[in-house]
């Protein structure tokens, strides 16, 4: 017997080597050659009868193992097709975030999804894209900013009442920026976040809690922002409270800081170890059962970063209220980087949303324009072909290179002077100039949200870019 009568059986070329090795066995103990192809037919049908022991076991085991392979990459391949999605301000949206949204909507677990106005290339699920996902949590679709989130606080003053040189003191003191930056101990906040008990339901938690206190109530780099500027609003609000007109407001961008950073890259390459099998254009789209012991793990970690998040908000605004010796009129804030469990269509499913807005009916939420735009609060009109969800801001038109490449500083100062705009660290890899309009990805959802009150920036403190504007 040689290996050519194997293949034609049809086993493996992995497995021909064990399956001739058993076979040569069987042949010294005075087997005929059909009954050799019989029993080898029994092992390929039922290998898990032969992988206890004996002269198949071998064969039998990496039978099963070929088999369990199969299945991974099976339970892994992408439809040949996407699913069919809505895209609003579909004349702003460059063709790679598209193509990137094609290839979420053919994941197997995919069901339903939307872009929003301000989508633009990300890795794996693009920024301004929505996914629903049945039994599965998709790391990447979440984001590496586990919560990244917004803030407004209205304060019962009239804009004019703070200086620039005021406002800019009080950032200063008051608000912290970049990677691995946290206030100094005797100047750290508490928070209710550090005393929840989930931080010892995980190691990984356990292990990053110091990271988490050290960095508590400060923002990361990149886009994030804390800013004072003028709240204008047309009509009175009975749901917040306010009469219309004009109030000086406080405005903050932040996310997880590094704890969520580490979390979000643990789980992405865990997601990535479980879908080895998984083509090459989706590796960055792995996912996570949400049944399983490790989609538990990330929802987890998840959700407590997300409130680790908003808690970062919560401290920035109440130093800079108390230092003002004011207490807010009202409050809104809203996360844009997170996974929810939702109903649509009739059924629970994971809704991710990675630089989108939930805008469920009623729902008050953020969409900023860029350090020198302006910014919007919103309620959600629940619009059930977006996934109850709109932009979460303006997006990006350049990259962060091409920003640096194409700009000068000349002309970010320019437009921030002509906007009446100070600020404080900032990029030109976050020139206002890098955004798209904000007022034309606003016109491209009046079906999503409805505008309450436009807030424009006058004193902005972000992290000093690569290239200081």
């Amino acid at each position: 017997m040689n290996g050519k009568h194997l293949i034609k059986l049809g086993f493996e070329k992995e497995a021909v080597g064990l399956a001739l090795k058993a076979a040569t066995a069987r042949e010294g103990a005075g087997l005929a050659r059909a009954d050799i192809l019989h029993e080898l037919g029994a092992v390929q049908a039922a290998p898990q009868d032969y992988a206890g022991g004996g002269v198949y076991a071998p064969l039998a085991q990496m039978l099963l193992a070929q088999a369990a392979a199969q299945q991974v990459r099976a339970a892994s391949a992408l439809r040949a097709a996407p699913l069919p999605y809505a895209v609003w301000g579909a004349d702003l949206i460059e063709p790679g975030a598209r193509a990137q949204m094609d290839v979420a909507m053919r994941l197997p677990v995919s069901r339903a999804g939307a872009m929003m106005p301000d989508a633009h290339v990300g890795y794996g699920l693009p920024i301004g894209g929505v996914l629903a996902a049945e039994n599965a949590v998709i790391p990447y679709g979440v984001g590496v900013d586990i919560g990244c989130s917004m803030m407004l606080s209205v304060l019962p003053m009239p804009p004019g009442a703070l200086k620039v040189a005021e406002a800019s003191g009080l950032l200063l003191r008051h608000t912290r920026f970049g990677a691995g930056v946290g206030f100094e101990k005797r100047d750290r906040q508490d928070h209710a976040v550090l005393h929840e008990p989930t931080w010892e339901e995980q190691p990984l938690l356990r292990h990053l809690y110091d990271k988490a206190v050290n960095q508590i109530g400060t923002s990361g780099s990149g886009n994030h922002f804390v800013e004072f500027g003028t709240l204008s609003l047309a009509q009175p609000d009975p749901e917040l409270g306010l009469e219309a007109g004009e109030y000086l407001a406080v405005l903050s961008h932040s996310g997880s800081r590094g704890f969520g950073a580490q979390v979000a890259g643990h789980f992405t390459a865990l997601a990535g170890r479980l879908h080895p099998g998984i083509d090459k254009v989706a590796q960055k789209l792995a996912w996570l059962p949400l049944d399983g012991e490790e989609g538990q793990a990330y929802w987890q970690a998840m959700n407590l970063a997300g409130r680790y998040a908003l808690a970062n908000h919560d401290l920035i605004h109440a130093r800079l209220a108390r230092a003002l010796g004011v207490s807010p009129l009202a409050q809104a804030s809203n996360s844009h980087n997170l996974a929810w469990k939702e109903v649509v269509d009739g059924r629970e499913l994971i809704v991710h949303r990675k630089g989108a807005t939930p805008a469920a009916k009623g729902q008050l939420g953020l969409i900023p324009g860029s350090m020198a735009d302006p910014g919007y609060l919103v309620r959600g009109r629940g619009h059930a072909p977006a996934l109850a969800s709109a932009s979460h801001g303006a997006g990006r038109q350049l990259g962060r290179r091409a920003a640096q490449n194409a700009l000068s500083k000349k002309d970010v100062q320019a437009y921030l002077e002509g906007r009446g705009v100070t600020l404080i660290g900032g990029g030109i890899d976050e020139a206002p100039q890098a955004y798209k309009r904000i007022e034309e990805v606003i016109a491209r959802q009046t079906d999503l949200v409805d505008v309450l009150a436009e807030f424009r920036p006058h004193v902005v403190r972000m992290d000093t870019g690569s290239e200081d504007v």
